[in-house]
């Protein structure tokens, strides 16, 4: 997994923390940390949350590592 993945996946899982918040508390908390969903910097951890999630599409197709390996011929000594 590469460093931009990494990133997108960190920016996922705290998207997905605040829209739980968002559904269970009804508390925004990007917004509430940020000045509210029309501030700025808002908007732009917004953006951000929402193209890791496009970045994370790719995670969802790419081949496991267990899936690689039971592809490979295997050797017999």
């Amino acid at each position: 997994m590469s460093t931009i993945q990494r990133i997108a996946l960190v920016l996922t899982i705290i998207g997905a923390i605040n829209w739980g918040l968002v559904g269970f508390f009804q508390f925004d908390l990007v917004a509430a940390i940020f000045g509210g969903q029309d501030a700025a910097l808002a908007r732009i951890v917004f953006g951000l949350v929402g193209l890791a999630g496009l970045i994370n599409l790719g995670l969802l197709f790419a081949p496991s590592e267990e899936a690689e390996r039971a592809a490979e011929p295997r050797t017999t000594r």
